[in-house]
């Protein structure tokens, strides 16, 4: 049996303090050790390890006393590297991932391409200009603007049906986890890198 795919990724700047170690999803058994000082991006990335059976331990320290920005931004940052380490030269790996993930009125679309070029499509507008207990949910994008530049990945989050921020933010963040357990999962019918150029 291979040994899981990891990495452990560390930024530090004037603003923030941020460090990942993951264990690459479809890995891992989905455990999150998180201390992190925005509850609800918290929530959230526990939802995202569990379901993508991605072991994650976060520490986050930031000026959250101006506001959440840097904090959440810098974590989706690292998140990303770390992604992007772990899963080294992307050989063996299924690449290509997606869900529709239903949350009572909500359903959340999503689908992702781990192919090297970083795009985020974002059609959640049931979440602009709100927010979620204390949580500025227009964060939520930034948070996957970040991470899909350093996880080198092209994400399309698509709102199908409900409003209800908490479902549509929790549904989008549950979709990516069980689609990049999908993309991340190696693939029996192909050993080398998952491209027609021979590189990704």
């Amino acid at each position: 049996m291979e040994r899981p795919r990891t990495a452990r990724i560390q930024r530090k700047t004037k603003e923030t303090d941020i460090t990942v170690e993951l264990v690459a999803p479809s890995d891992g058994r989905g455990e999150a050790h998180l201390d992190v000082p925005v509850p609800f991006l918290a929530h959230m990335l526990d939802a995202m390890a569990r379901h993508g059976a991605m072991d994650l331990s976060i520490y986050a320290r930031g000026d959250t006393e101006i506001d959440d920005h840097h904090t959440v931004e810098d974590i989706g940052l690292v998140l990303g590297a770390a992604l992007d380490e772990a899963l080294g030269d992307r050989r063996g790996i299924t690449r290509f991932g997606h869900f529709s993930l239903a949350m009572d009125e909500t359903l959340v679309d999503c689908a992702l391409d781990l192919g090297g070029r970083p795009y985020l499509v974002y059609e959640l507008p049931a979440l602009a200009g709100r927010r979620i207990g204390t949580f500025d949910a227009d964060l939520l994008r930034e948070f996957f603007q970040a991470f899909v530049v350093r996880a080198k990945m092209n994400l399309h989050l698509h709102l199908r049906a409900g409003g209800n921020t908490h479902h549509v933010a929790e549904a989008a963040c549950k979709a990516v986890a069980r689609a990049l357990k999908m993309a991340c999962s190696p693939d029996p019918s192909a050993s080398g890198v998952p491209s027609t150029k021979g590189v990704l």
